[in-house]
């Protein structure tokens, strides 16, 4: 008999929202803000991972990547375009409040994400009300693919690992996770992914 899921871990970017500060993103920016593709690609790569993992402040890397020479533009410019970037995906959002509320689900989410844009996206789309806790890299100074941030937040949610599923649209986390124990979702797109949970019992 299979064993009832109690326990939904999630990534954000790419499953409940945009991915925010991705590629395309950096690309805009630089078409915007005319800068140079390169040299913004360059420095985000080699700084990138220092703020993801909560070691520098938003400022601090913008001042890496953009602001390490004098610009017609101001910091709070370009991080109100950053921040404008990260969009909803509501039928999924939509779909874990249902089955949280359907099935007493406990709801987290195991994340790469910088701080600022991390509580920028937190409250801007209410994620607390339906999220139970946030594992961010930014805040527990792991980052995926680093298995000590599924360890993590295994722990913190002191759920079972039969009980537990995690979704993620990066194949190599979802299999990290499946190596930990965590049943694994590799999200696609909303119709893929409502069926998949519902083939582990959880159906609207």
């Amino acid at each position: 008999m299979k064993k009832k899921i109690t326990t939904l871990f999630t990534d954000i970017g790419g499953v409940l929202l945009t991915n925010g500060w991705d590629h395309l993103a950096r690309a805009e920016a630089c078409k915007l803000f005319n800068l140079s593709v390169k040299d913004v690609e360059e420095r985000h790569h080699l700084t990138f991972d220092t703020y993801e993992v909560g070691k520098i402040t938003l400022d601090e890397y913008l001042e890496r990547i953009v602001f390490y020479e004098e610009r017609s533009f101001t910091i709070n410019d370009f991080k109100n375009f950053m921040f404008s970037k990260s969009l909803p995906y509501q039928n999924m959002i939509d779909l874990v409040c249902k089955l949280k509320q359907k099935y007493n689900l406990k709801v987290a989410v195991i994340s790469n994400e910088g701080r600022e844009l991390n509580q920028y996206r937190i409250a801007t789309f209410k994620l607390t009300d339906f999220i139970d806790f946030f594992v961010s890299s930014s805040f527990v100074h792991f980052r995926k693919p680093d298995a000590d941030i599924f360890k993590v937040a295994i722990d913190i949610s002191q759920s079972d690992l039969e009980t537990s599923i995690y979704i993620d649209d990066r194949m190599l986390f979802v299999q990290i996770a499946e190596s930990l124990g965590l049943k694994g979702i590799h999200h696609v797109d909303y119709e893929d992914t409502k069926s998949q949970l519902k083939g582990f019992g959880l159906e609207l």
